[in-house]
């Protein structure tokens, strides 16, 4: 019996993923060729890994205990690939970055012809969500999170902090006035987000010292759809400074109460589990973007 790698990587996939079609959509390979795959490795092994049905899938004794081997497996044979091509000084292979949309379409995007340019051997892939997402269920290499950091068992690498402005509109403006004072903000249409509530918390000094907890009157979960109703004049905002400096710059925005701004910068991460083989794409990624911002 000769078992490979692409076996064992099908028989990852179907359990990481949780059915055969999004192990076929990780894979880039069809739903009968997984079924297929799978049925060759259990014949192979002479054991049945996971009983099936047609809502759900769980792996039997042996295919736990097969399981922890395939995973330690294929594990060495990527930090061998890795290790090989290390030695070359020439990092390659899939590396998979996940943001929130802003950061990926301000931070991100615009430097990432350099780093194709710099690094050809390393495949991209991008995905944006506007909530944490588990990087292992989601397959992710490193995850790049803007605000306070909770407590996880994830490695973390500070990237360059950003003030948070508060800004709205000329026609905003013209129509409903600059308010004078944080106070007047009560008189305004406000943008906040829907989670989380830190990001309701305005970098702007009250009486008592505390940053403006604001009841916003339109809640996003998303930071681009609020700049979006920013610029066409809905409400006021306040959103990373990297997010929009290009429509201060153009006049679609302006910042207001600039005296009563505190000297809050929010922070940005990188996260990502310590592995062994991702090392020096995880390494050279952050380095690269770390340069830019």
């Amino acid at each position: 019996m000769t078992l490979n790698s692409d076996a064992l990587r099908v028989f990852l996939a179907v359990v990481d993923t949780g059915s055969m079609s999004a192990a076929a959509e990780f894979l880039g390979q069809t739903a009968s060729g997984v079924s297929r795959g799978l049925s060759r490795l259990e014949t192979q092994l002479g054991v049945t890994l996971l009983t099936r049905t047609t809502r759900r899938m769980e792996l039997t004794e042996e295919g736990q205990l097969f399981l922890q081997r395939a995973r330690g497996i294929v594990g060495d044979l990527d930090e061998a690939e890795e290790c090989m091509r290390m030695r070359q000084q020439q990092p390659a292979g899939k590396l998979r970055v996940d943001a929130s949309a802003p950061v990926m379409l301000h931070c991100v995007t615009p430097h990432m012809a350099a780093f194709r340019a710099q690094y050809p051997e390393i495949s991209l892939e991008l995905t944006s969500n506007d909530r944490i997402v588990d990087l292992v269920e989601h397959h992710t290499d490193i995850a790049l999170r803007a605000g306070p950091l909770p407590d996880s068992s994830l490695h973390a690498r500070a990237l360059r902090p950003s003030p948070r402005w508060v800004v709205a509109s000329p026609d905003y403006v013209a129509r409903r006035g600059n308010p004078a004072t944080v106070a007047d903000l009560r008189h305004h249409e406000l943008l906040g987000f829907t989670q989380p509530e830190t990001l309701n918390v305005w970098p702007l000094q009250q009486a008592d010292g505390t940053g403006l907890t604001v009841r916003p009157t339109l809640a996003t979960s998303s930071g681009e759809t609020q700049r979006a109703l920013a610029i066409h004049g809905v409400g006021i905002a306040c959103l990373a400074a990297f997010m929009v400096q290009d429509d201060l710059a153009a006049g679609r925005l302006v910042k207001l109460l600039e005296a009563a701004h505190t000297d809050y910068l929010q922070p940005m991460h990188a996260v990502y589990y310590r592995n062994t083989q991702l090392a020096q794409r995880i390494t050279c990624f952050l380095d690269f973007l770390a340069e830019r911002l």
